[in-house]
């Protein structure tokens, strides 16, 4: 109990840091929706609870409410070891919030400031899936903003389509990048898009971008035809994070703020 109290503490003061140093003013964009996160409570309007299912990252979700808070103007996620359900058989208990059928984002800037805990087994990550009916992954696309893995000093920010995936074709042109994350510390986080390219951010600092190209085919550049909602999860576990160790347990992911720009001009 001492250490959730210390963890939420220590981190929604750090994010509440990042917050006042940053109005929403981006030279060159125009802010058209935004969520601070200011209230005491989900936006039940924006986003939903993501459900538990088999890909990995969905193993341990859960809409347990102890594992959301909306505080101190964060969102906090929680990863946690299952002590207390005990109708819920897994080992373990993860939040996770998505826009999916609520709100999604066209061409644009999207930025997701937060902050993130470490621990053997956790894997935050913020990204963004197409709003297609009846898609089959990963047709559409998938753009990950962010993706953090148990103590490592990066993050990775990856493009995956059906170019990438079926056809295997991951570096001509280079679909994922990886640039330093500061752990004590909220960051920004942020994708542009474009009709002809997706270029990534961290700290306002440009860390790579995928383009276009025609002679590759329709399907190497899914991402300007439809728009993408975003998903915010605090995962726990899988083939890619590895094994979690529960000792490290509980960990968070606070979201100070999500704000979207469209070009000025």
């Amino acid at each position: 109990m001492k250490k959730t109290l210390f963890l939420i503490l220590s981190s929604l003061l750090l994010c509440y840091g990042c917050q006042t140093m940053d109005n929403g003013v981006k030279k060159g964009w125009k802010l058209v929706w935004n969520d601070e996160f200011n209230g005491n409570k989900i936006d039940e309007t924006m986003w939903s609870k993501v459900p538990r299912s088999t890909p990995d990252w969905k193993n341990y979700m859960s809409d347990w409410d102890s594992l959301y808070a909306v505080e101190s103007g964060n969102l906090v996620l929680w990863g946690v070891q299952n002590i207390s359900q005990t109708n819920d058989s897994v080992p373990f208990l993860t939040g996770g919030i998505w826009g999916m059928g609520k709100k999604s984002f066209g061409l644009g800037r999207l930025e997701i400031c937060a902050k993130l805990d470490q621990a053997q087994g956790f894997w935050p990550a913020i990204w963004l899936l197409p709003e297609i009916p009846n898609r089959i992954w990963p047709q559409g696309g998938e753009i990950d903003i962010m993706e953090h893995l148990n103590f490592d000093t990066i993050v990775y920010q990856t493009i995956h389509s059906p170019f990438t995936m079926n056809q295997q074709i991951k570096n001509k042109p280079q679909s994922s990048g990886t640039t330093i994350c500061y752990a004590d510390q909220c960051n920004v986080f942020a994708v542009e898009r474009y009709c002809d390219s997706i270029v990534f951010f961290v700290n306002d600092q440009r860390t790579f971008g995928y383009y276009r190209n025609d002679s590759l085919g329709d399907q190497q550049f899914p991402f300007s035809d439809h728009p993408f909602y975003l998903i915010l999860s605090a995962q726990l576990g899988g083939s890619w994070v590895g094994a979690v160790n529960a000792e490290h347990l509980p960990v968070a992911m606070y979201i100070d703020w999500v704000r979207f720009y469209e070009p000025e001009n």
